[in-house]
């Protein structure tokens, strides 16, 4: 088979192993989001140890059609992460697959059969799917002080079942599980503190996470519209350490860049467009509570 029809095939077998992840996703490749780029990235991180870059997805992925095949370490990194050891095993599982041929010489049962089939399979899909949305829990996740809804792109969440894993998607501050006996659901955010929560099928819950105050002050000046440069000043000295370390990651995979604190806090001081296009997505403390830390996406 044409190594450019296989990697669509493999394309095909990404999208599959994501929706085992993320269910409720029913798009393909053309629709698939910013967010399901970043919960894929995510996935592959943590079921591989590999990572592939948002630039790498959207040329590779999220077009159409491919007229050249991508590097093959990331083949290899695709295929670990649908099930195989590599690209070459994928390719031979394809090579090996038998032709299905249909003649127009078939028997009439033969006929009804090959249109009764997928009929039944979607009754048991639509079945399954029923079944399955009864234990389905929506919880909704907001700020423990002010009970608002927390933006869903400040926080992540992760379902552990066996010491595994699994990233769940969070969709206008809510986030929709299939509760079993019992489910552990930690929670995680620069902003808020880190939680761990149990579900269980007869539990509906609302999870309430606690703000970080320095992280929200940091929060507040890349923000707002703050002008009080002596105020900025004091507070950023307050709540950041002598030794910041801050990583700015770019756009388009162009790399990073670094500053310390005190390049950064004059970066803070005075707010502009920039700033406010950027976007935090870790912080670290040191045993003072003091930030020493952070680690921003370029938008």
């Amino acid at each position: 088979m044409n190594p450019i029809l296989v990697f669509q095939k493999l394309k095909e077998d990404v999208l599959l192993t994501y929706q085992k992840q993320y269910p409720y996703f029913e798009g393909n490749w053309k629709t698939f989001s910013s967010q399901d780029i970043q919960n894929l990235i995510d996935l592959i991180t943590t079921n591989v140890k590999q990572t592939v870059s948002e630039k790498w997805i959207y040329t590779h992925l999220k077009v159409e059609t491919n007229e050249k095949l991508p590097r093959k370490d990331m083949l290899d990194i695709l295929s670990q992460f649908v099930g195989y050891s590599g690209w070459d095993e994928y390719v031979f599982k394809w090579k090996e697959e038998p032709a299905i041929v249909l003649t127009a010489k078939a028997p009439n049962r033969a006929k009804i059969y090959f249109v009764l089939f997928p009929v039944l399979v979607l009754l048991m899909f639509l079945s399954y799917k029923y079944i399955k949305s009864e234990n389905i829990q929506t919880i909704e996740v907001k700020n423990a002080f002010t009970e608002e809804q927390i933006n869903s792109d400040e926080v992540k969440a992760v379902l552990i079942e066996k010491n595994v894993e699994t990233p769940i998607q969070i969709i206008d501050s809510k986030i929709q599980i299939n509760a079993k006996d019992s489910s552990k659901i930690v929670l995680k955010s620069p902003y808020y503190k880190e939680k761990t929560v149990i579900i269980n099928k007869t539990s509906n819950p609302e999870i309430s996470l606690q703000p970080d105050d320095y992280a929200m002050i940091l929060k507040g000046f890349m923000k707002s519209d703050i002008k009080d440069w002596q105020t900025r000043k004091e507070q950023l000295n307050k709540i950041l350490a002598a030794d910041l370390e801050v990583l700015v990651m770019l756009k388009n995979d162009l790399g990073t860049e670094y500053f310390n604190k005190k390049e950064f806090s004059e970066k803070l001081i005075v707010p502009s467009v920039s700033l406010k296009k950027m976007k935090v997505i870790d912080i670290q403390r040191n045993s003072s509570n003091e930030i020493n830390f952070i680690r921003i996406l370029q938008e």
